[in-house]
């Protein structure tokens, strides 16, 4: 019997086994890692993108809410304002209309009293001359007595009743004509002070509505940048599905199978080790012995 000794090169050969299987069950392992490592950031990466989507479709919610309400808003306002104005025009159509009728009215009351005077002089012009002709019949002497049917001159009664009555007609006509001047100055001031209260409204409803549009405009243009970022959103989370599907595809099967083929790479290194150990000659004598 002879001893048979390996040659290197079957040496060599089982220890580029042995260190490609021990390259292999590292590059494995580290493929594992990146694995375990991608689907953890995937998940922390989409949990975080899915949590700013839920915030933004808050806030375009919100926004689109207070763009509605403003709007709302003002649309009241500028309703409120077309109303008072409408209302303003119309109390001064009906001032011009007042204040015409106050015209007429104190132009006819002031004609009445000139006419009345007028006739309320001539009436006294007429008593006068009566009451003169009285006065100097009866400081006459006395004659011969008058013929029968003629009636001493004497001053008419009834003169002083129609005088008077002329006078109190005047007089009522000088109270309406003051009565319509003090309606017609408190006509006045309430209408100037509606207008002032009103156009006070108009311009503290006018600054409402320029404060309330800028709030819009300033609404509407942060809607839009949540819409952008919203969008922005969405397509890092599909890249992120998409990114998922593909670790799914290079992972899947090495983190199903690492145990089983970390274990058979294991057991091959030791095999290969225990056969390069029997050629090395670390058993052979054994074998001899056997033999």
């Amino acid at each position: 019997m002879f001893a048979w000794m390996p040659s290197k090169k079957v040496i060599k050969a089982i220890d580029d086994m042995i260190t490609q299987l021990l390259k292999d069950k590292e590059d494995e392992i580290k493929h594992k890692d990146y694995c375990v490592e991608g689907f953890n950031e995937n998940e922390k990466e989409t949990q975080k993108n899915e949590h700013e989507k839920k915030n933004l479709i808050q806030k375009i919610e919100d926004l689109t809410m207070t763009i509605d309400e403003l709007t709302k808003a003002i649309e009241t306002l500028k309703a409120e304002i077309a109303e008072m104005q409408v209302q303003m025009k119309r109390a001064g159509e009906d001032r011009e209309k007042e204040n015409k009728e106050f015209q007429m009215t104190v132009a006819d009351q002031r004609a009445t009293q000139k006419l009345l005077a007028q006739a309320l002089d001539v009436l006294k012009g007429v008593y006068a001359k009566k009451a003169k002709a009285a006065l100097v019949q009866k400081q006459e002497p006395a004659g011969p007595a008058p013929p029968p049917g003629f009636k001493k001159m004497e001053k008419n009664s009834a003169a002083g009743g129609v005088m008077g009555m002329i006078q109190q007609i005047i007089n009522d006509a000088k109270a309406m004509e003051a009565e319509a001047i003090k309606s017609e100055e408190d006509a006045q001031k309430a209408y100037e002070e509606f207008v002032k209260d009103t156009n006070d409204s108009i311009e503290e409803k006018s600054k409402d509505i320029v404060n309330k549009s800028e709030l819009k405009a300033k609404a509407e243009a942060d809607k839009t940048e949540k819409e952008e970022e919203k969008e922005n959103v969405m397509l890092t989370l599909e890249q992120l599905s998409n990114e998922n599907a593909d670790l799914h595809k290079a992972c899947d099967f090495t983190i199903k199978n690492f145990d089983i083929r970390q274990t058979g790479r294991d057991e091959e290194i030791e095999a290969l080790k225990q056969a390069k150990a029997i050629l090395s000659g670390a058993k052979f004598s054994a074998f001899l012995q056997q033999s």
